[in-house]
Formats: structure tokens, C-alpha cells, sequence
């Protein structure tokens, strides 16, 4: 038997996955670790943080599988969307932490770039736009900012792109994640756009020459990463690409016309598409399969996951407290007690916009906010209306790319553990909502994809992996109640908006 190694950089944490090629998960390993925040809406990483979790997660994952090291046969690294990317030295080493994609500093940058080139030929160019959440404005806040660490930048890599450097020795960037950074490549060619590096003052010299497919090889492990790891010096380790994008095709999306959202910290809700649609206010970049071919044009909430966390963290402690002492996950402890409660929450929405919002409303300013509070709500009343409240932004995310997605939406993530959770995606979305049988994410995908790069696994093989769980149908009358508080969702916004940004004036 064959295996293959599936590894994910993650915001909180980074995972691995063995699997053998019938796509029988053996073993997995987490490890976990913050995110750096200094400042409000700040949010940065160390880099070797994330190199180190990526060795620990492979090496314990191997020993777990108890699989001898010359049967594994490839890797595939994907990875957080690394926002500025980590900016590297002469001898490739951190000159500070990396200003990732919830990382709110460079609004000064955006309106400079609105100024000075222009929001349209920025959108013809690079299919994006101009928000904070861009990694080419990130790389403008550092020239600005501190322009004695950008003297001594020679080049940016994406967090997955430079765990695989320190494996393998080999510089390259897969595609998803070069044309997630926006205003400087172009999604016409599929490459740099110098045009735009050099109108921002972007040097060519600091971004990788070598663009590649998620599932090239980039290299073979060194003979130091092997000893680390367990493996054998020489396994091929694959490009990968940004998360969220590898997850959607660990969930089977290989063709245009689908529809897949990943729910982690952040949600990515992202149709695949060959030509280019009418989207409105969406983030595109090349697919992590046919990336030449096929966009990923998605949206989705800064803060989807991390809103629920912060509600388990902040007022759910006896729960967690419970659970770390051997009890029952506090999760599902707060799930139960909020199935009890009608949907709406009796009153009760919630807007999610704990760090700003990007895609499809690009508000900095936006600030979360609980509407509806009286005596008789409960802290289950308060955690169903979280829940709810990422639905909203998947359906405003789904709407916002003005194309029939047919029936049944497929949503990979922690979502999947959560039998409430999901039947409220149904309800108030409206369609049909299926997830993986594994809550393994990008790594499945990564899996896959090391299998195409390696030639270990076929595309007809790998659409014969279950992957999928059963269907979960929306119930019409809780739809049809949904439908009125997504309304209030809306204008709960619209009220507040110049509140919002007259709170982040005296912030």
C-alpha cells in the first residue's frame, strides 16, 4: 500500500493527515498556537511558529501511522492566505512577522492606489479591488512604514510556499496564492503584473519568478527535514495553495458551475467558473486545479469560526473548563441547549463583524453587534444567534455573485461537526447543504493534490473516494422565518454603518 500526506497551515493551527490511496484516513496530528494582535485590527505571525507546527504535525502523524517512511510517497503544504506574505532576507530568513489576510492596517495604502491608478484599471487587470485584505497594499504599509525592514526584503513568499523552501531548498508559488496577493498579477495571464509592480513601487526581484501548479513538485525533502520528519531524503513535496481553495477540491469540486464554502476562522464561500462572471465584490484568483483555466471567486466572512470560538471563550467557560477536565466538548454542550431554541433566536441577530468585514461588504469600519437583547434571553439564545449570524453572511456571500447555483451548496470545516449548525445553513439559506465525512478540510485536498502531482493517484480514482456525508434539506417554514430576520440582518448595517465608522474615528 501507498500513503500520502496531506499538511495545512492554518491561522490557529496547523494540521496533518496520512492517507492511503482508497482514501482511508490513518492518522492525524494538530498542533495549535495565536494569532499576534499588538494592535486593533492587527494581525501578524511569526513565521518559524508556523515551520515549526508544520514539522511537529508531519513527524507526529507519521509515528501515529506506524507506516514504514519509504511507503509514503509524496506531501502537499497548503496554507493560510498569507495577506503580505513573509518577508524574506538575502540569507531567506524573517525580517518580521507576516501581515496576514485579518490583518486591517493598510487603509491609507488603498486610497493611495485609488488615487494614483485607479479602481478600474486595477479590476481589468487583477479581476480585485482595493481593501486592507489585499496583500500588495500589506506590502505597501511596510514600505511606508517602516522602510528600514524593506531595504532589506528580498523576496516574499506565502506561508506555505516558504515551509516547503525550508524543507526542500526550492523557491516556488502556486498560483492561488499569487493571485490572491490582487494588485499586482494579473488573472488575464496568469502572471506578474510589472505594469502595476512598478506603478506602486513594488520591485519585480520581490516576488517569486517560479509560478506553479498546487500540484507541481516543488522539491524533495533535504536530508536534514527528512531526519525531522521520519521520512526518506528526496519525497516529493508539492506546491499546494491557499486553504480555502484546496479544501473546496478536497470536497470533489473539479468542474466549473459548483459551489463550496470552507468555515474555519474565516469563511470562503467561492464559485469555480472558466469564464470571467459579473460577480459583485468579489475576491478572485486562479483555482488550485486547471489553475490556468478555472477562478475561484469567493466572499465570505473575516470572522465566521472565530466569532463562535470567542462566544465558547468568553462566556462559556464553565463548559470549556468542564471540558478540558475530561467532560463533554463545550460545543456540542452549547449546541444542545441552543436546539432548544426557536430560530431567530426569539428576536435575537447578531453581525459578526468582529475585524472589520472584506468580501462582499469591504467595510473596515464595520464593528459586531448583538440587536434584539431583553431579560428573557438566555446565554443559548445569544449562541444560536452566532450561529445564525455566519449563515446570514454565507447568504449574503451567495448572493452577491449573481449566478444560479443550482440546488445544493457543499460547506467543508468545523460546521461539519455540528448537526444544529448545519440544518441552519439549510434554513436559511435555502438550499440542500452536504459536508465531508472527515472534518479534515484542506488537507484532504492536499492529499489529493500530492496524489495527481506524484502520479500515485488518477482523477478517476480520486472521484471514487466517499468524501461526502449525507444531505441535509432546508425546512421551507424555518426558511420562510429566516427570510425576515436575514432582512434585519441587512438593515441593522444600514443603521449603523456611519455609527461604525464614527466609532472607529474615536478609537
Amino acid at each position: 500500500m501507498e500513503y500520502l500526506i496531506g499538511t495545512d497551515i492554518g491561522t490557529s493551527g496547523t494540521k496533518s493527515i496520512l492517507m492511503d490511496t482508497k482514501g482511508n484516513l490513518i492518522a492525524q496530528d494538530l498542533q495549535q498556537y495565536d494569532v499576534l494582535t499588538p494592535k486593533p485590527l492587527w494581525a501578524e505571525q511569526w513565521p518559524d511558529v508556523w515551520l515549526d507546527a508544520t514539522k511537529k504535525s508531519i513527524r507526529n502523524t507519521v509515528e501515529k501511522s506506524g507506516v514504514s517512511p519509504d511507503q509514503i510517497k509524496g506531501i502537499c503544504i497548503s496554507g493560510l492566505y498569507g495577506g503580505s506574505g513573509i518577508p524574506l532576507d538575502e540569507n531567506m530568513e524573517p525580517i518580521r512577522p507576516c501581515l496576514i489576510w485579518m490583518d486591517r492596517r493598510a487603509g491609507e495604502q488603498g486610497k493611495w492606489v485609488l488615487d494614483n491608478i485607479g479602481a478600474e484599471k486595477l479590476k481589468k487587470i487583477t479581476h480585485n479591488g482595493v481593501d486592507p485584505y489585499y496583500g500588495y497594499l500589506k506590502m505597501l504599509w511596510i514600505r511606508d512604514n517602516e522602510p528600514q525592514n524593506w531595504a532589506k526584503i528580498k523576496l516574499f513568499l506565502p506561508p506555505n510556499a516558504y515551509a516547503i523552501y525550508k524543507l526542500t531548498d526550492e523557491v516556488g508559488i502556486d498560483y492561488s496564492s499569487a493571485g490572491n496577493i490582487g494588485g499586482i498579477f494579473d488573472m488575464n495571464t496568469r502572471t506578474w503584473s510589472y505594469e502595476l509592480m512598478d506603478e506602486m513601487g513594488i520591485p519585480r526581484s520581490m516576488m517569486p519568478t517560479r509560478l506553479m501548479d498546487s500540484s507541481e513538485i516543488v522539491g524533495g525533502l533535504n536530508k536534514q527535514s527528512a531526519q525531522e520528519l521520519g521520512l526518506v531524503e528526496g519525497t516529493p513535496v508539492c506546491a499546494g495553495g491557499v486553504d480555502c481553495g484546496v479544501a473546496t477540491f478536497g470536497l470533489g469540486v473539479l468542474d466549473p458551475g459548483e459551489y463550496a464554502a470552507a468555515i474555519g476562522t474565516s469563511m470562503c464561500a467561492a464559485l469555480i467558473h472558466e469564464q470571467p462572471i459579473k460577480a459583485k465584490d468579489l475576491i478572485q484568483w486562479p483555482y488550485v486545479y486547471r489553475s490556468k483555466e478555472l477562478s475561484y471567486s469567493f466572499g465570505g466572512g473575516a470572522t465566521a469560526g472565530a466569532v463562535v470560538k470567542w462566544f465558547r471563550d468568553q462566556f462559556a467557560q464553565l463548559e470549556k473548563t468542564e471540558e478540558e477536565n475530561g467532560g463533554e466538548n463545550a460545543y456540542a454542550v452549547l449546541d444542545r441547549q441552543a436546539a432548544q431554541i426557536p430560530c431567530g433566536s426569539e428576536g435575537l441577530v447578531v453581525l459578526p463583524y468582529f475585524m472589520g468585514e472584506r468580501s462582499p461588504l469591504w467595510d473596515t469600519h464595520a464593528k459586531g453587534v448583538i440587536f434584539g437583547l431583553s431579560l428573557a434571553h438566555t446565554k443559548a439564545h445569544v449562541y444560536r444567534a452566532f450561529l445564525e449570524a455566519v449563515a446570514y453572511s454565507l447568504r449574503h456571500t451567495m448572493e452577491s455573485t449573481g449566478q444560479d447555483l443550482g440546488e445544493t451548496i457543499l460547506l467543508a470545516g468545523g460546521v461539519s461537526k455540528s448537526k444544529l449548525w448545519k440544518q441552519i445553513f439549510a434554513d436559511v439559506t435555502g438550499y440542500s447543504i452536504v459536508c465531508p465525512i472527515h472534518d479534515v478540510e484542506a488537507n484532504l485536498g492536499d492529499v489529493m493534490l500530492a496524489g495527481l502531482g506524484t502520479g500515485t493517484l488518477t482523477l478517476d480514482e480520486i472521484r471514487t473516494w466517499r468524501v461526502l456525508d449525507e444531505k441535509i434539506l432546508p425546512n421551507q417554514q424555518a426558511h420562510e422565518q429566516y427570510n425576515q430576520y436575514y432582512q434585519m440582518y441587512h438593515s441593522i448595517y444600514r443603521s449603523l454603518k456611519k455609527d461604525m465608522e464614527h466609532m472607529s474615528s474615536i478609537q
